[in-house]
Order: C-alpha cells, then sequence, then structure tokens
C-alpha cells in the first residue's frame, strides 16, 4: 500500500545536522516535512553516548558560528533561550609542542598575540595583522561560497563578487596554505599552528589553498563557544525546534530508493512502500545517494574523482584523574607535520607521530560530564580513508603512539587513569553516519579548484531533489552543513517561483 502524494509535502533523507536545519526551513516555508532516519537516533555525527558515569560527544567537538543557530530560531520565530545555551570560551586551545612548549590561544586577540611573542618570539604585530587579513577574506570573500551555489548563473547577479575580487590576493590562489603562513610568520611552531586549520574540512595543508587562511577568523576573531550540555544539546535543541514547528522524525527507517519520472523526484521507498513528496533534500553522502538511492553508478564514480578528504580515529577514554595543564581543546603536535599528511593522502597508513587533540568537556561541566574529580577525554587523530586497511592494528598502534606522546609531554603515564574506553574508526564512522570511507568531509580542499568541485546543492537532470550536508557544498563541519541548508532553502524558492 502507497500514500496519495500531499500538497507541498517535503522529505529529508538523514537527521544530520544539515537535515535538522533544512527540515526546520522547508516547514517554515510552508512544507509538511517528513524526516527519515535511518540510526535509532538524531545527529549524524554530532550523537551523544554514556559509559560508566561519563558522558561524551561522539562526534563534532568545535563550536563556532552560534549565530547560524540564532538564525533558525529567529527564522522560526522561536526563542533560543527556551532550547538552548552558550558561553564564549576565553582559551580556544592549549597547543602542545614535543619540546615542552604550551601555548594558550587566548580569546582576546591582544592577549593572544603577547602569548605568542613570548613563547616563539614572534612579533605580536605578524598575529594581529594575520587575523586581520583573515577576517578580511572570511567577511569579504567567504560569503560567496557560504551564501550562494556556485553553479548557477545566477549567482553572478546577486552575489557581491566584485567586492570580494579587492579583497582577493594572488597568494590565496597560487600558494599552499602552509607557504603563505611561512611568508607570513618567522616562527615554525606558528606556522604549524596555522597550518591545522586545514584539517577543519580533511585537507592536506601542503596541498590546500592559503585560502583557508579565512577559517582562523571563526576562532580568533569570532571566538569559540561551548554549548551547555556539550554538543549535544546542538542536536537536541534543532530536533526540539523542528518537532515544535511540525516536522514528523520517523528512526529506525532507512530509505531504499528515491522516486523519479520524467525527470521529476516523486518521493521515496522506504519499507517497501512509496512515500510521495513534492521534493526531497538528501543528507546522505552524495556518493552513497547516487549509488544506492539513485542506482546511478556512473554519477556515484564521478564524485570519486575528487580525492576523499581524511577521516579519524577516536578513543573516548573515562579518565580517574584531573589534569590542570589541560582546558576543552588541546593538540599535541606532531614533530613530523609533513609526513603526517604524507601519510594520511599518500600511503594511507597510519602515522607513528600523529597529532593528537583532546577534547574534555567536563573542563566546562566538572561534575555532570564525568565523575567528580575525574574527567571525560575524547581523543582524536586525523586517519587515512577507509582502503580496507586492517583496523584493528590500527587502532593497537594508534592507542600506543597516543600514550608514548602523552606519556612524554605530560610527565606521567596515562594508561592506569582509563576507566572506561569506546573507539570510533573510519569503519565505524562509515557505518553509522553513510559518509564513503569514513571521510569525515566528503572530498578534500588539496587543489586550487576543490571549492567549486563540490557537488552542487540541486540536481541538474532531477526537479525537485536537493543535497545537503558535509559532502556537497559549501563542505564539512557543522558551520557549512547549516549554511548548506540556507543555500537549499534559497534554491527552492528559486525554483518555486
Amino acid at each position: 500500500m502507497s500514500e496519495h502524494p500531499t500538497t507541498k509535502h517535503a522529505i529529508v533523507i538523514g537527521a544530520g545536522v544539515a537535515g535538522l536545519a533544512s527540515a526546520i526551513r522547508l516547514q517554515v516555508m510552508g512544507y509538511k516535512v517528513t524526516v527519515y532516519e535511518k540510526n535509532s537516533y538524531p545527529g549524524g555525527k554530532l550523537s551523544h553516548f554514556e559509559k560508566g558515569g561519563y558522558q561524551f560527544d561522539a562526534g563534532p567537538s568545535l563550536f563556532t558560528r552560534p549565530k547560524l543557530i540564532e538564525e533558525l530560531f529567529a527564522l522560526a520565530n522561536e526563542p533560543i533561550e527556551d532550547y538552548f545555551s552558550y558561553e564564549r570560551v576565553p582559551v580556544a586551545c592549549h597547543y602542545f609542542y614535543q619540546d615542552g612548549t604550551l601555548i594558550k590561544a587566548y580569546a582576546d586577540r591582544d592577549q593572544f598575540a603577547k602569548e605568542i611573542h613570548a613563547k616563539t618570539g614572534e612579533a605580536e604585530e605578524n598575529i594581529k595583522a594575520y587575523l586581520r587579513d583573515s577576517a578580511n577574506a572570511y567577511e569579504n570573500i567567504a560569503g560567496i561560497f557560504l551564501k550562494y551555489t556556485l553553479h548557477r548563473l545566477s549567482t553572478l547577479f546577486k552575489a557581491p563578487i566584485a567586492k570580494a575580487i579587492q579583497y582577493l590576493k594572488w597568494p590565496y590562489l597560487f600558494k599552499s596554505l602552509h607557504q603563505y603562513n611561512q611568508s607570513r610568520f618567522q616562527s615554525p611552531k606558528l606556522v604549524q599552528l596555522f597550518n591545522r586549520y586545514a584539517t577543519y574540512n580533511g585537507s592536506n595543508p601542503y596541498k590546500a589553498p592559503a585560502m583557508l587562511s579565512l577559517i582562523p577568523h571563526l576562532e580568533h576573531n569570532e571566538g569559540t563557544f561551548y554549548p551547555k550540555g556539550g554538543m549535544i544539546s546542538i542536536t537536541n535543541a534543532l530536533v526540539a525546534l523542528a518537532e515544535k514547528k511540525g516536522v514528523k522524525f520517523i528512526y529506525n527507517t532507512p530509505v531504499e530508493k528515491i522516486i523519479r519520472a520524467n525527470n521529476q523526484v516523486e518521493g521515496v521507498v522506504v519499507n517497501g512502500e512509496n512515500k510521495f513528496a513534492d521534493l526531497v533534500v538528501s543528507n546522505m553522502d552524495v556518493y552513497f545517494t547516487y549509488q544506492q538511492l539513485l542506482g546511478e553508478p556512473l554519477k556515484a564514480a564521478k564524485v570519486l574523482k575528487q580525492e576523499r578528504s581524511s577521516s579519524a580515529f577516536i578513543f573516548y577514554w573515562g579518565i580517574n584523574k584531573n589534569f590542570e595543564q589541560l582546558s576543552l581543546h588541546n593538540i599535541f603536535f606532531s614533530e613530523h607535520y609533513e609526513a603526517e599528511f604524507h601519510s594520511l593522502f599518500q600511503t594511507g597508513e597510519p602515522f607513528a607521530d600523529p597529532t593528537v587533540y583532546i577534547n574534555i568537556t567536563s573542563k566546562c561541566e566538572p561534575g555532570w560530564q564525568a565523575p567528580a574529580g575525574k574527567e571525560n577525554w575524547f581523543i582524536m587523530v586525523n586517519a587515512p580513508a577507509n582502503k580496507g586497511q586492517d583496523w584493528a592494528s590500527v587502532q593497537d598502534f594508534y592507542r600506543k603512539a597516543i600514550l608514548k606522546k602523552l606519556n612524554a609531554i605530560l610527565g606521567e603515564d596515562i594508561a592506569p587513569y582509563i576507566e572506561v574506553e569506546e573507539v570510533l574508526s573510519p569503519v565505524s564512522i562509515e557505518t553509522k553516519t553513510a559518509s564513503y570511507m569514513g571521510s569525515l568531509y566528503g572530498t578534500s580542499s588539496n587543489s586550487k579548484m576543490a571549492a567549486f568541485m563540490r557537488h552542487p546543492n540541486f540536481s541538474n537532470t532531477i526537479k525537485g531533489l536537493y543535497f545537503v550536508g558535509g559532502s556537497v557544498h559549501p563542505g564539512g563541519g557543522i558551520p557549512l552543513c547549516l549554511s548548506s541548508a540556507a543555500i537549499m532553502s534559497d534554491l527552492v524558492k528559486a525554483d518555486v517561483v
């Protein structure tokens, strides 16, 4: 038995953050929205679990650009304070180097510049000038990518392209991020610190364009924030808002096929039944959308012509101790950074000296995120995308490498403090979130044209089919996924008119 078509009915495939934002926007636009999610929970990568009294955010751990969340509540005419609260973090990150140097990335730009000068000898003006340029690039160039589709001629007439060109520097196009950073800083430590922003979209700073130097603006000019209750509170707030506006969520229900006829989308198939709709939005990895839901292997293969982004190997540790020298966000740098990225993108093998990231939400909410006197560690290393590696061996390899690095820099044996442990590998990332090869951001930005090569937020051949999420324009990460939903809704408005 099949449902009959419903006027202005929209179906969203997947309840990841982009799917949630899409559902809210379409519901506000007047569509009756149904979201089908294959998992028993919403959020996609932005999920959560509890173990042994420890709370763990399972995926994204950095919260920037809260105004994108605020925008959704304003659009829905709902008071955000009833759903969600957050605070600005005074120190964005603690950076640890193998020689014992610790740099605190203060939220205050002047204080950060003083810290950099004290720890590396870098002139304070160098860091201030870099962050001014980062702000100009983000505010005047990034808007073209974040607010508009790059795949329609109409963008030329709507987007402030002439203004963007005024702020476009040749190095942004013709230098790698590493080359650009080398030209701006004297200290190798500072070059490495700003090189790491390429990893925010799963890319290699030695190949990715210098345009990515606009990313630090988010942390060092706008600020880093902590959502009360952890990152899962973002998912919970968006689901609550969507349900308040009338969105229907159906969990444990994978979409089996997208129905189309005469180049027009007609709905989806779930549990062998046709569910009709006027438009369909896929928050599923675009590769799997073509391969599994549309049955178009050639188009799926075309997606793979672009290099996949890196993945991650994550350990969740409940630590029976409080480490005063650590903060909410912590980076322990590799001594051989370029070699690390060579392993990630060239050999596909785990690297013996990985850069280690640790997120500890109990620093902001002690006694709730972890038992009193204890800490919940989210430990992540960049990992190659899944190409059939022996991940059981890789897990053991990374665990030993992480402990070796942390023991050396923190000055004590960490292993005895580990009370609980869970892991997330590129394979389980793919299984849980339908991210092909476990790539966190779909495709990498390891080429000058990468931003223009991402799949558009609409189908060129199937009217009424749209795409959102990290595998399509403008890219991965919470802010960009939210932006993809906004771009999609603008396209729907234009197409309906």
